[in-house]
């Protein structure tokens, strides 16, 4: 890389620490190509990015940032995953490393959290903000379905009893 190249990508890291919801780090020594390309794709239909990290010039991105903490992850090949959503980047790192014994999770951070490998692991259970709002509305709109069968059983009930009655005077 060039001296202009390298400032760009610290730039661009630093902006990453500053504004991602989440980011993870982890080995991924003895990924193949075809592999890395696959665990992209994934991410970034999910709504994230994966890049491979260049240790010393992400140590001096995180330099400023809420996320310094975690600079000491940055040891050998190491990649990082960020995502706007908190849950998106370590749940499709997760899910990845489950199929892919060689990725490793070092940690990461959210804001000024540091995380610990198995903080991610937790992080990664979590649903995500979208099933959160899913299940919210689901729980506004049960009640409300509930009261429109109440409002509307008393009616059926009548339309049973004339139904009854006129198969009662047809049958006379």
């Amino acid at each position: 890389m060039e001296r202009a190249e390298k400032r760009e990508f610290v730039t661009e890291l630093n902006e990453v620490f500053k504004t991602s919801g989440s980011v993870v780090v982890a080995h991924y020594a003895g990924v193949t190509v075809a592999q890395m390309n696959d665990f992209r794709s994934k991410m970034r239909a999910a709504g994230g990015t994966v890049k491979v990290a260049k240790n010393r010039l992400a140590k001096i991105a995180l330099q400023g940032t809420e996320s310094e903490g975690m600079s000491d992850l940055f040891k050998g090949q190491t990649l990082i995953a960020y995502s706007e959503d908190p849950i998106t980047a370590p749940k499709v790192v997760m899910d990845f490393a489950k199929g892919n014994d060689k990725v490793v999770v070092l940690g990461g951070s959210m804001g000024a959290t540091t995380l610990s490998a198995d903080a991610v692991k937790s992080l990664a259970t979590l649903p995500s903000l979208d099933e959160l709002r899913a299940k919210l509305l689901g729980m506004i709109q049960t009640p409300a379905t509930r009261i429109a069968g109440v409002v509307q059983a008393p009616a059926a009930q009548l339309a049973r009893v004339f139904a009854a009655y006129a198969k009662k005077d047809e049958a006379a």
